[in-house]
C-alpha cells in the first residue's frame, strides 16, 4: 500500500515536531521544506536515522525546493515569524500574510490535490488566507486551532481535579485567539458536567488561563513559543485525513452559515476524513455562548478585512 506523501513547511520547532510524531506513527513518507536549506536537511537526516528506532519505514527528505513535494497527500504549513513576548497574533498579521501567501503559492502548484492544515499565526486569518491563494476548494483547507486550545483545557480542568485527561471531554469555539469559547456547558469530566465539580470562579479563570495559553509560554520561554502541543495536535488532525478517520475535531474551518457564519474560517466542531473537512457539526449554543462566539467571529472578519487590503 502506498505511503501518504506529507510535506510539512517550515523545519523550526512546531515543524520538526510534527515530523517526528509523523514518522513515529507511521503515517506517511515526510518532507521538510525551509528556506534555510540546512535546517531542513539536517532535521530530516537527524529524523530519517532515528526513524528505525521507531520502527518506521517512513522515509524523510529535506531542503528548500518545493520540486520535491510535488504530488503531496497533505501540506502542512508552519512557517512564519514567531510571537515574542508583548506581541499580540494580531501583530503578526502583515508579516505573515506575506510569509503565508508565498509559501501557499509555491504548495498549490506543486500539488494541487493536497489537503492544507495550517499552524501560522494568527491562524483563523492565515487559513483565509492560503485558502484565497490556493483557490482549493474549502474543504481542504483547515486551520489547527480548537484541537490545540481543547488539549490546554483538557490538561488546566485535569490538574485543578486531580483525574486523568482521558476522562475529560470539551470543545473550543470561535478563533484561535484571545476570544475563544471553551464551552463549559459542553465540558464533562467522565459524564459529569465539570461545573457541577468546580465553582464557577475557579472555573473561570481556567478558561482565561487556555485563552493565555500560548502567551504565558511564549513569556516563559522568552526567545519562542510552544511547540509540543501544537505538533500534537497537527499529527492529531494529519491521522484523521491519512487514515480517513472521520474524527469530529474543532478545527477552523470554511462555514457557509453554519453558527450563523458566512464565508469565514472559524474553530468549529468538523469532521476530518481524506478529504479534509467532511461536514461541520452543529451544537445548541445558549444565547451567553452565542454572544461570546459572534464576538470571536467578529475578531476573525475584521482580520480577515485587513488581509483582503493587503492581497
Amino acid at each position: 500500500m502506498k505511503r501518504a506523501k506529507i510535506t510539512i513547511v517550515g523545519a523550526g520547532n512546531v515543524g520538526g515536531s510534527t515530523a517526528q510524531r509523523v514518522v513515529a506513527d507511521g503515517l506517511g513518507d515526510v518532507v521538510l521544506i525551509d528556506i534555510e536549506e540546512g535546517l531542513a536537511r539536517g532535521k530530516a537526516l537527524d529524523l530519517a536515522e532515528a526513524a528505525s528506532l521507531y520502527r518506521s519505514d517512513c522515509r524523510v527528505t529535506g531542503g528548500s525546493d518545493y520540486a520535491a513535494t510535488a504530488h503531496s497527500d497533505i501540506v502542512v504549513i508552519t512557517s512564519g515569524s514567531p510571537r515574542k513576548p508583548g506581541m499580540s497574533r494580531d501583530d503578526l498579521l502583515k508579516i505573515n500574510t506575506g510569509i503565508v501567501r508565498q509559501v501557499t503559492e509555491q504548495v498549490a502548484r506543486h500539488s494541487p490535490q493536497a489537503v492544507l492544515i495550517i499552524v501560522s499565526n494568527p491562524l483563523d486569518a492565515m487559513t483565509y488566507v492560503a485558502h484565497r491563494v490556493s483557490r482549493f476548494p474549502p474543504e481542504r483547507v483547515v486551520g489547527m486551532a480548537g484541537a490545540l486550545d481543547a488539549a490546554r483545557f483538557k490538561a488546566f480542568l485535569a490538574e485543578a481535579l486531580s483525574v486523568s485527561v482521558n476522562s475529560i471531554e470539551t470543545v473550543v469555539l470561535g478563533g484561535h485567539g484571545d476570544t475563544m469559547v471553551p464551552l463549559t456547558r459542553q465540558t464533562t469530566i467522565g459524564g459529569v458536567p465539570v461545573a457541577s465539580l468546580l465553582p464557577e470562579d475557579r472555573l473561570e479563570a481556567i478558561v482565561q488561563r487556555v485563552r493565555d495559553g500560548g502567551a504565558e509560554i511564549v513569556n516563559l520561554l522568552k526567545t519562542g513559543s510552544a511547540y509540543f502541543a501544537p505538533s500534537a495536535a497537527v499529527a492529531e488532525m494529519v491521522r484523521a485525513v491519512v487514515l480517513n478517520q472521520r474524527k469530529l475535531l474543532p478545527c477552523a474551518a470554511y462555514c457557509r452559515g453554519e453558527y450563523g457564519v458566512q464565508n469565514l474560517f472559524v474553530g468549529v466542531p468538523a469532521l476530518l476524513g481524506s478529504g479534509g473537512v467532511e461536514r461541520i457539526v452543529p451544537m445548541e449554543l445558549t444565547a451567553r455562548e452565542r454572544a461570546a462566539f459572534q464576538k470571536s467571529v467578529d475578531a476573525v472578519q475584521d482580520l480577515c478585512r485587513l488581509i483582503d487590503r493587503l492581497l
